[in-house]
This record gives C-alpha cells, sequence and structure tokens, in this order.
C-alpha cells in the first residue's frame, strides 16, 4: 500500500508540473493583455488632455483585446505605431 501512495504522489506532482506549465503561456498573455490597456489608457490620458493633438484633432485610441495585445506585447513601441496608425488611417 505505501508503494501505492508514492506512486499516486508522484503521478499527481507531475500533473501540477504539466498544468502550470501549459498555464504559464495564457497567464502571461492576459497579464501583458492588462499592461497594454493600461499604457493604452494613459497614453490616450496624455495625448487627450494634455497633448495639442487630442486637444485639436479629438484624438483617443480605441481600448481593445486587440489594441490591448499588440500594446501588451510589443510594449511602448506597439503604442506608437498603434497611435501612427491612428493618426494616419
Amino acid at each position: 500500500m505505501e508503494g501505492q501512495y508514492l506512486i499516486y504522489g508522484l503521478a499527481g506532482i507531475i500533473l501540477l508540473f504539466l498544468m502550470i506549465r501549459l498555464l504559464k503561456w495564457p497567464i502571461k498573455i492576459l497579464i501583458n493583455g492588462i499592461i497594454g490597456v493600461v499604457i493604452l489608457y494613459l497614453a490616450n490620458f496624455i495625448i487627450a488632455n494634455l497633448g495639442l493633438i487630442g486637444i485639436n484633432f479629438n484624438f483617443s485610441l480605441a481600448i481593445n483585446p486587440i489594441t490591448a495585445l499588440i500594446a501588451g506585447f510589443f510594449g511602448v513601441p506597439g503604442v506608437i505605431v498603434l497611435i501612427i496608425i491612428r493618426l494616419f488611417l
């Protein structure tokens, strides 16, 4: 009986390890998306309230899952690209 509990314990540890490895990637994307939303919000606030672009041209960036993931994955350069795309398109 004691050997059986050892096998169950090792199987549980292996399953736990595999679950953590599999869930690590989606959690990382979720955290990057949240960071992207924060960066987009700050960019909207700074451009719309403190900059001349937002006041004169009614500029704002849409905050949606795609823009959040772009900003989260690429960081500040991603937000800059989103701003440039929004200005010219």
